[in-house]
């Protein structure tokens, strides 16, 4: 199958899956007579791959480190679940950050009467304060 085709059946923009190639997390495809890039079943399982992975979360370094210990003979899960493990604390830890921030502005918002003096608004008082 050409690009177009691998792009459609995987759901992965076309400069995306060039991107991938460049960065190693796809092999070089093959090239036809015509010059055009041709995928196979392989190209799709491993796209897929990559696709599903990001949108867990996974940055390209460790998909594309999943992806050695997946083509490595003799490798087990146990790897496998220390980089999903270290994800999901990575994840929890960005969760709580964002659930700090969301109060703050919650109070901050709360606060603000919505009316009167800039000068005196908390939210605006607040934004320029210096870092405690």
């Amino acid at each position: 199958m050409n690009i177009g085709q691998l792009a459609r059946q995987t759901g992965v923009a076309i400069d995306t899956i060039r991107y991938y190639e460049r960065q190693g997390l796809l092999p070089a495809a093959r090239r036809g007579a015509n010059g055009y890039r041709q995928y196979g079943p392989a190209d799709t399982r491993r796209l897929r791959f990559v696709r599903r992975a990001k949108e867990l979360g996974f940055s390209l370094e460790e998909i594309g480190s999943l992806l050695a210990l997946s083509d490595a003979r003799g490798a087990d899960m146990a790897q496998v679940r220390v980089t999903a493990q270290e994800k999901l604390v990575m994840i929890q830890e960005r969760i709580d950050e964002l659930q700090r921030v969301r109060n703050a502005l919650r109070d901050l918002v709360e606060a603000c009467p919505g009316h009167g003096a800039l000068q005196d608004c908390p939210i605006m008082g607040a934004l320029a304060e210096e870092a405690a």
